[in-house]
């Protein structure tokens, strides 16, 4: 497990740390939720003041069994029931059920380092935020190409733009968005909880909430975790996809777009979809959609030849679908998230039925 040292100021010796509550989502992990639960107690935080709450989405593998586990061996950990399945639903039981004057999201696919817990709380003390988080390093999510594939691209600048939680960053920086963000419990006191009706997209929702409030979002590099990535192409799809669809959603609720990288991806559909239509009646458009599909492979083969020589000729060809994938599944989610929710005015849970996340 990777131990990653912070370097920000601590709280002065002698004071009594905040008590901190852990809120770990998740449905169906029986495969990760064990490494994850075992680096959340490696933590060097006063187990004293410390709770974890596992708020399981009714699972139907083993997950349930391997938590109860943990919580009856003495161990600070409870598990809460989450009958609706979704992520924002179980953060609110999470929250409504904590004690603590910290909480403190960590998600089940996480590995975290020994000092993750205190690094966050040291630095919501001392830097005046009040939501602090750090930078996931990608891991792939089997011993795979097309693992390794999507763990390069779901850290790459072009397949995710300037997320610099996901690319990394060369020193702190206040940003509108954090992974796993670490809170001053007074934040949920003052603009209320996760929205119910953003099966994604709900942490987005929430900071831009909390910045609009007056409130700060700080990002620092100090702190770094080991998230594992979908191990499969399709699973990757239906992530980004559901990405896609939601992001209208939360334009409707904020009445604006948050960040105009999540415009690419759909603007790129579109164009696609425009020059196929149009260009058997149009040498322009031809030629300009020729122009498009062989820039795009350009870039994606200029970011294969880079990853070959790190990661092996196989997983670097797989970027020519990984790239694709993330792009034209967010796109296609995005146009459809526009159609449902910004045009028919559908409701959110109506659309959203049926869908499970978990994680």
């Amino acid at each position: 497990m990777m131990q990653t040292l912070c370097t920000g100021p601590e709280s002065p010796p002698g004071d009594v740390p905040p008590y901190v509550s852990i809120i770990v989502p998740c449905r169906n992990e029986g495969r990760w939720i064990a490494p994850c639960l075992e680096s959340i107690l490696a933590n060097d935080y006063p187990r004293d003041r410390l709770e974890v709450l596992v708020v399981d989405g009714m699972s139907t593998d083993e997950t349930r069994s391997i938590v109860e586990r943990y919580a009856s061996s003495g161990a600070c950990i409870r598990l809460l029931d989450n009958a609706r399945q979704i992520t924002p639903a179980a953060l609110n039981i999470g929250i409504a059920a904590a004690q603590g004057a910290v909480i403190l999201r960590m998600d089940a696919h996480v590995d975290y380092p020994v000092n993750y817990v205190r690094c966050l709380v040291d630095l919501l003390q001392t830097r005046r935020a009040d939501n602090v988080g750090g930078v996931c390093l990608t891991q792939p999510g089997a011993d795979t190409p097309m693992a390794r594939a999507i763990a390069i691209g779901m850290s790459h600048p072009v397949g995710v733009g300037n997320s610099y939680f996901r690319i990394g960053s060369a020193e702190e920086r206040w940003v509108d968005t954090v992974p796993f963000g670490c809170y001053r419990r007074e934040v949920f006191a003052r603009i209320g909880g996760f929205d119910e009706d953003l099966v994604r997209n709900q942490d987005d929702e929430f900071n831009l909430r909390l910045i609009r409030s007056g409130g700060r979002i700080l990002l620092s590099p100090h702190v770094v975790c080991r998230y594992y990535t979908r191990d499969s192409l399709g699973k990757l799809w239906r992530m980004y996809y559901q990405y896609g669809h939601f992001k209208p959603l939360v334009v409707r609720k904020v009445n604006g777009v948050m960040t105009l990288r999540q415009l690419g991806p759909p603007l790129f559909v579109l164009c696609l979809i425009a020059g196929t239509l149009f260009a058997p009646w149009s040498r322009l458009v031809a030629a300009a959609l020729a122009m498009v599909v062989a820039g795009y492979a350009a870039v994606i083969g200029a970011c294969a030849l880079l990853a070959a020589r790190k990661h092996g000729w196989r997983a670097a060809l797989g970027l020519f679908l990984v790239f694709p994938a993330i792009h034209v599944s967010y796109g296609l989610g995005y146009l459809r998230g526009i159609w449902t929710f910004l045009i028919l005015r559908r409701g959110a849970r109506a659309a959203a039925a049926g869908t499970t996340i978990t994680r």
